[in-house]
């Protein structure tokens, strides 16, 4: 513990903070840094107000709470706000900045989960059908696209996969996700026959350097988050599909569930901690058939117009 700490500037608060989150809580950086953000905004507003950080109150706190909503904020970024508070008013208190964490006491708002967005198989194939496959990197793009939908990968799963953690002849990976945990996801017959292409043409890459992920860039380093989005967009402008990375995971648990999976299957290969999370392909699915039966009825009613 720094006795210091009340006197720390604001960036060097954040960072002990940011250092606590990964160490102590044991968060993400990922969610270390989405949590850094919020306090980040919240530190600025008490500039703003001359309210030192030592003397926040709960009223404080609400005050901040309906200036964010002002701003235009939405429930679920209101909600991860207060989530982040939480977390900062237990490192206060464990600093002896704070008495007690008062941000306990504010209460969420309902956040109301919109549907994910859900492509057909159909869309998929032609989203992967626009890569150019003539040179080694859209061989690692398709390689990587089909490996995302066919296990249903996060884009910090795809970009972090390790080579010791991929297993062709198995056609099984380990996964490091959220909070570090491992899961094994199999992966399907197209997938793999683009992993062997796209190991073959690594190597021409990354030669005598040595990289332990599965996807590497064009000098041999790790493809970056960043990169994958940009040539999924690529892919957009090229399919006419409009879709995020993330699509293609939200696809391959409809498309599980639809052919018959139990949703607690789908549920471990997705990395949920919480089956309720995994719920809501199940709201998907039942949209899909309100959509189906809608057309087959409209077409059918058509035609008896005829």
């Amino acid at each position: 513990m720094r006795s210091d700490t009340a006197e720390m500037t604001a960036d060097a608060l954040l960072s002990f903070f940011y250092d606590e989150l990964l160490t102590i809580e044991r968060k993400s950086a990922l969610t270390a840094q989405t949590y850094g953000f919020s306090i980040t905004v919240f530190l600025q507003w008490l500039t703003e107000q001359n309210c030192l950080l030592s003397a926040v109150s709960h009223r404080e706190l609400l005050y901040f709470i309906q200036w964010r909503k002002t701003q235009g904020m939405e429930s679920a970024t209101i909600a991860r706000d207060i989530t982040a508070l939480r977390a900062f008013g237990n490192f206060l208190v464990r600093q002896h900045i704070w008495k007690e964490n008062t941000a306990l006491l504010l209460e969420k708002p309902a956040v109301h989960r919109k549907l994910p967005r859900v492509l057909a198989v159909e869309q998929v194939e032609r989203l992967l059908s626009v890569i150019n496959t003539d040179t080694p990197l859209g061989i690692r793009d398709r390689a990587l696209f089909e490996l995302i939908y066919s296990c249903g990968l996060r884009i910090s799963e795809a970009s972090g996969l390790l080579l010791a953690n991929m297993h062709l002849k198995e056609q099984m990976l380990i996964v490091i996700g959220k909070g570090d945990k491992e899961r094994m996801v199999p992966f399907g017959k197209e997938a793999k026959e683009w992993l062997e292409k796209w190991i073959a043409a690594r190597s021409d890459i990354v030669r005598r350097r040595q990289s332990p992920y599965v996807f590497v860039n064009a000098r041999g380093g790790a493809l970056s988050r960043k990169s994958i989005w940009r040539r999924f967009q690529d892919m957009e402008s090229l399919s006419g599909e409009t879709a995020k990375v993330h699509t293609l995971r939200h696809s391959f648990a409809t498309h599980l569930l639809e052919g018959g999976a139990d949703l607690r299957s789908v549920q471990e290969l997705l990395g949920h901690s919480d089956i309720a999370t995994t719920q809501i392909y199940t709201h998907v699915n039942d949209e899909h058939l309100k959509q189906y039966h809608k057309l087959f009825f409209s077409e059918g009613a058509n035609k008896t117009d005829k």
